[in-house]
């Protein structure tokens, strides 16, 4: 589904940017990352770990898309908002594969194994600058 579809379903909203929330989901994403940067990574932690690192993807993603007024309402969604509204299709395709596992970890209790979580983490955290860098500069 393209992004536009998501709008006339209402899955993604236009709205009004807010500066504030903008700002309160930067904050968040930073103490997020501060916090599970002193976590270690283990057996019994690398699921939620990885799981954790792709909400942060996502609530920075929602802080872009509220900047560029949109609401996103759907986790596919966020998907293809990278790639259509960013045109940063490597990113956006990133993010999907990052979205079906955690949704394999969530939903169906996937494991991942601690190799496979330091990889992941380091994948998004590069994503992270880069969309810092690029889209929110100067909305901290």
């Amino acid at each position: 589904m393209k992004f536009e579809d998501y709008i006339k379903r209402k899955i993604v909203k236009r709205t009004t940017r807010d500066r504030q929330l903008i700002k309160s989901i930067i904050k968040a994403v930073e103490s997020d990352l501060k916090f599970f940067e002193k976590s270690e990574i283990t057996e019994e932690s690398s699921r939620k770990i990885v799981s954790n690192y792709y909400d942060i993807l996502r609530e920075l993603l929602e802080a872009m898309a509220n900047n560029d007024n949109y609401k996103i309402y759907s986790h596919e969604a966020f998907a293809q908002y990278p790639e259509e509204i960013k045109k940063e299709a490597n990113i956006a395709h990133k993010f999907d594969r990052f979205r079906k596992i955690r949704n394999n970890i969530n939903y169906y209790g996937a494991r991942v194994s601690v190799e496979e979580a330091k990889e992941y983490k380091k994948e998004i955290l590069s994503i992270l600058t880069i969309l810092k860098e690029k889209y929110l500069r100067g909305e901290k």
